[in-house]
């Protein structure tokens, strides 16, 4: 079965057009398929019309969160909620194209877990193409996963993949690098961007810098997240290092120039016993992270569905 995931917020335009194309690429594909519009807090009556679509077409159904909680949490709301072994995301403008459907299919069939989507064309402002690029050259240099379009809506993948993502936060934007991490095969291909009919874009300028921030975490956690003592017992030794350097300078300064102390001498005094409480302080981050990895305490994650309307049925 095919499980197609799409978020939803404030996309009340797009839905029923969207539903028809889908449908059509996928009564061509000669498998059953499930669609789950996953409503994260809209107010523009976007639920009404899932519940419309849900009641015409047994293969569709919903889900709605009570507020907005962001596109990650609509994902691993529908992962959850979903059961083909074959998962498609795409978006809710109308600008990701249903009937790459089978091309995705094909390329998956070659021996890949993911197949990640590619606008080589984009049909966006300026604004949102030129720190797109910079912000996909940061993902693919800090991960090793070399990907042109890391944050496409457009993905196809495996349920196995699913089953090892951890996504919140904005983590969506690194499925593929998270996948990868893991030891998954991943690929691309070319896929047809179309310019949005209906509404306008849901993201502000505030993603760059919570992109960078949430690149940093992921790249720290993809390297290090099973042995953070590597990196911050690392650190502490550096930092004891630079510490004993500079009191063992301000050492042999008092032996052999004597008189008071200069500025010099304070600076180094600083310096050293500074460097020596910044590694006292890593070496018990890092022993802290290993004993919270030795001793796991997982819960599943509550996004307060409000509704549901009737599970998914194979179409």
């Amino acid at each position: 079965m095919l499980s197609i995931i799409v978020p939803v917020f404030n996309e009340h335009a797009s839905l029923s057009e969207l539903h028809a194309q889908i449908a059509t690429a996928c009564d061509g594909v000669g498998q059953d398929w499930e669609l789950l519009f996953v409503d994260d807090g809209s107010t523009d009556g976007s639920w009404g019309v899932i519940g419309e679509l849900a009641r015409e077409d047994p293969a569709v159904g919903g889900l709605r969160f009570r507020r907005n909680f962001g596109k990650a949490a609509a994902l691993a709301a529908g992962l959850q909620a979903t059961r083909g072994e074959i998962i498609f995301t795409l978006d809710a403008d109308l600008q990701d194209n249903p009937t790459e459907i089978p091309r995705f299919l094909t390329k998956l069939g070659e021996g890949y877990d993911l197949v990640n989507g590619w606008k080589i064309r984009r049909l966006d402002p300026w604004h949102k193409t030129k720190p797109s690029k910079v912000f996909n050259w940061m993902v693919s240099r800090l991960t090793g996963l070399a990907l042109h379009d890391h944050n496409c809506g457009y993905k196809c993948f495996r349920r196995e993949v699913a089953r090892e993502l951890s996504l919140y936060g904005e983590r969506h934007r690194f499925i593929p690098a998270l996948a990868h991490a893991r030891g998954f095969r991943v690929t691309e291909i070319d896929v047809h961007h179309r310019a949005r009919p209906h509404g306008h874009s849901k993201y502000g300028l505030r993603r760059f810098h919570r992109g960078f921030l949430d690149l940093l975490t992921v790249r720290y956690q993809t390297t290090h997240g099973s042995r953070p003592m590597h990196l911050l017992g690392g650190m502490a030794l550096l930092a004891v290092v630079v510490g004993l350097l500079a009191l063992g300078v301000l050492g042999l300064r008092g032996l052999f120039a004597g008189g008071p102390l200069q500025r010099v001498d304070a600076l180094l005094l600083t310096l050293g016993v500074g460097h020596l409480v910044l590694a006292k302080l890593l070496f018990a981050l890092g022993w802290l992270a290993e004993l919270l990895i030795a001793n796991p305490a997982h819960r599943p994650a509550d996004y307060s569905i409000a509704e549901q309307t009737r599970p998914p049925a194979s179409g």
